[in-house]
């Protein structure tokens, strides 16, 4: 068999990997397939896309375009954001992107700048 771990939306074993993601077929649930954060000494470590450390008040650059859900707008390439700020969740970085605003981003989509 296979060694994919479950799914941790719904703990089905039937996940697969596609592009660098795992996916759930029975919930649609996708996550990373590499992780982005590391524990050192207890403390939780958030990296970007090229495995650097982030912290709070860092500038980062988006690596992909992003669809801003509910809405029509997209966050392009290369498109720089000042001063985030790290947080637990899913999205674990907040932000606010010029012409846009407030935003939670996802650290497996930036990288340092």
């Amino acid at each position: 068999m296979s060694d994919l771990p479950p799914c941790p939306a719904c703990a089905s074993v039937y996940t697969y990997e596609s592009v660098g993601v795992y996916v759930c077929p029975e919930c649609a649930h996708e996550w990373s397939a590499t992780p982005t954060e590391t524990v050192t000494d207890g403390e939780k470590q958030i990296t970007d896309a090229n495995g650097n450390p982030l912290a709070d008040g860092d500038s980062v650059t988006v690596i992909k375009d992003l669809k801003v859900k509910g809405t029509s707008l997209v966050v392009k390439v290369g498109t720089k954001v000042k001063n985030i700020r790290l947080v637990d969740g899913d999205h674990d970085i907040d932000c606010k992107i010029d012409g846009i605003g407030a935003m939670k981003l996802k650290s497996e989509f930036v990288k340092k700048s």
